[in-house]
């Protein structure tokens, strides 16, 4: 039978090292929907005034801390946390300012909120992502 089964995915609204208002993080899109099994990709964009970024991406169960998932400096660089390595993917596109995390062959244990960060500033809202099952 079919079960509903809802991930929230919210911009982490954290503050490294602020250097002004034009220094944030964007959720693009509005709610996405995947099958178990399927593949979904959370979207994330950045304007940042320096020109070094790194994109964090993390994941938060229930009232647990948040845990790193990965980051990127550009395209593929960066370090990604072996529990992620198998299904969790990211580009950064300088060009476009983005670093989307694609999550493949959904599992329900993928609930959860996830927090995309810019360093050296981050700023966010919050966007529900619905998966069903």
């Amino acid at each position: 039978h079919m079960t509903a089964l809802f991930l929230w995915v919210l911009l982490a609204a954290l503050c490294l090292e602020c250097r002004g208002q034009k220094d944030n993080v964007m959720q693009p899109q509005g709610d996405v929907t995947g099958a178990e099994g399927e593949a979904v990709t959370l979207g994330c964009r950045y304007n940042s005034s320096s020109t070094t970024n790194y994109l964090y991406w993390y994941k938060q169960e229930g009232n647990s801390r948040p845990t790193f998932i990965m980051n990127r400096l550009t395209l593929d660089q960066g370090t990604t946390a072996e529990t992620f390595k198998e299904r969790f993917t990211s580009t950064l596109d300088q060009t476009s300012r983005s670093a989307p995390l694609k999550i493949q062959k959904l599992h329900v244990s993928d609930s959860a909120v996830y927090y995309c960060a810019l360093q050296p500033t981050v700023t966010g809202n919050s966007k529900t992502l619905n998966k069903n099952l």
